[in-house]
């Protein structure tokens, strides 16, 4: 496995491997790497000829007071599992590198950015979009891989590709889950046990209101009503059912819809969200956990 440092020498090692053939996969993470992570990398190892990973934690998308300087790191371990996963090239790019002395500027995708955890993290997806422009051009990939945990930044990240004409295909892939439908994320690790068991409370509100509309629920404000009882003790930032390509609020449900929710458990701020369709009423995910097996023991 390769590991790289600097942006000159990426794209040059890129464009050496695209003058052979070889198509390039990229998976941008911001390391501390988890089974989700691992899943996502057994994926795009299957859909291009070279996997590049990247571990990069953007300071840009980190407002102040949050846990930039405490987010979980272990380059050690992230090297061993990127090796495991079968990735040919690790960038790991120093902050300098990417924000060089005098940056100026950034990337806004407008609108889709401002709700849904935009509403609560001001800024945090121009920093999202800068640093994914800024990977993409200096990776270069035909095929870049994202969970779809965090489907307002894949929301944010395929406008921001279309719109700016980068000859990239942006793929998701599933969120994966613990045993329990806990949504694995890597600040998962903040959570003390009872903690942990409160979280879940997360996914199966979500598993809650998809069940619901497979049985032909149409009213918004029941299953919202509903969600938010099954939350009752935690700090929830939002619960939305949204378009899952506008980000829109919804008032009906006629078609597909994205159910997101954010809320603090602990220090921890968990994420999660599922896409249902009301005229295929059949469970677009399962409770259970993605499949997560032949992954080391994390």
């Amino acid at each position: 496995m390769h590991v790289i440092h600097t942006p000159s020498e990426m794209h040059n090692w890129v464009y050496m491997l695209k003058k052979t053939g070889k198509r390039v996969g990229f998976v941008p993470t911001m390391g501390y790497l988890h089974k989700g992570h691992l899943e996502l990398m057994k994926f795009a190892r299957g859909h291009c000829d070279v996997l590049v990973l990247s571990i990069f934690v953007n300071p840009t998308q980190f407002a102040p007071g949050e846990d930039y300087g405490s987010y979980p790191r272990d380059l050690k371990r992230d090297l061993e599992l990127a090796q495991w996963a079968g990735v040919d090239c690790l960038f790991l790019p120093e902050a300098a590198d990417i924000y060089p002395a005098g940056y100026r500027t950034f990337v806004d995708v407008e609108t889709l950015s401002e709700g849904l955890c935009g509403a609560f993290r001001p800024g945090h997806f121009r920093g999202v979009a800068t640093v994914v422009a800024k990977l993409l051009n200096i990776v270069g990939p035909d095929e870049a891989f994202f969970g779809e945990k965090d489907a307002q930044q894949l929301v944010v990240i395929r406008r921001m590709v279309s719109d700016l004409q980068f000859p990239v295909k942006i793929t998701g892939f599933p969120t994966v889950r613990e045993s329990d439908g806990l949504a694995m994320s890597s600040r998962n690790v903040y959570l003390a046990a009872d903690e942990r068991e409160r979280a879940v409370a997360l996914s199966r509100a979500l598993f809650h209101a998809r069940d619901r509309i497979c049985a032909g629920e149409v009213n918004v404000e029941t299953v919202l009503e509903e969600m938010s009882a099954m939350l009752t003790g935690i700090d929830v930032e939002y619960v939305e059912v949204v378009d899952p390509e506008s980000l829109e609020r919804v008032s009906r449900l006629c078609g597909p819809v994205l159910i997101a929710l954010a809320a603090r458990v602990g220090k921890a701020r968990l994420i999660d969200n599922i896409t249902v369709d009301w005229s295929h009423p059949r469970p677009a995910e399962s409770d259970e956990g993605s499949a997560a097996e032949g992954v080391p023991c994390l």
